[in-house]
């Protein structure tokens, strides 16, 4: 009885902890492609109304296959009122938290899953800003994206 009691009580103290370090999502970015020039590009965009002072973060949810090197790179636009304000490029892979990462290399394959807070912003003032990304990678015939999105906490 005693165990459960502190169960029901534990748990969400514990949950909530978890957000405070994490964030709570308010946007997700489905890429899933890697863009390979002009005429090939995947991308994906949203619109967030945020605050002076707010801090978004930036994480990668990314399952990847290749073999021998390669290098990605989410290429993000920031737009406030229709007007681009900033560029942040993102390497997937230097992140300063995971969760629920997944690595095996065998004989040169690399499989590869996790989801990782790469980096933070915070917002100069007030009003609707648009967020777009694409995904770009080093020329690699081997590399297969299963799921790169870009998650954006705040």
């Amino acid at each position: 009885m005693l165990k459960k009691l502190f169960i029901i009580i534990a748990l969400p103290l514990f949950l909530a902890n978890c957000r405070a370090l994490t964030g709570e999502e308010i946007a997700r970015l489905e890429i899933n492609k890697v863009s390979t020039g002009k005429d090939n590009m995947f991308n994906d965009r949203t619109i967030l109304e945020l605050k002076k002072d707010d801090e978004i973060m930036f994480w990668s949810d990314m399952d990847i296959a290749y073999e021998g090197a390669t290098e990605l790179r989410f290429k993000v636009g920031i737009f406030k009122d229709g007007a681009l304000i900033k560029k942040i490029e993102i390497d997937p892979t230097k992140k300063n938290i995971t969760l629920g990462e997944a690595k095996t290399e065998v004989m040169g394959k690399t499989n590869w899953s996790f989801l990782g807070k790469n980096t933070e912003l915070k917002i100069e003032e007030d009003g609707k800003y648009g967020i777009s990304a694409i995904l770009t990678a080093t020329n690699n015939s081997n590399l297969k994206v299963t799921k790169a999105e870009l998650v954006i906490k705040k």
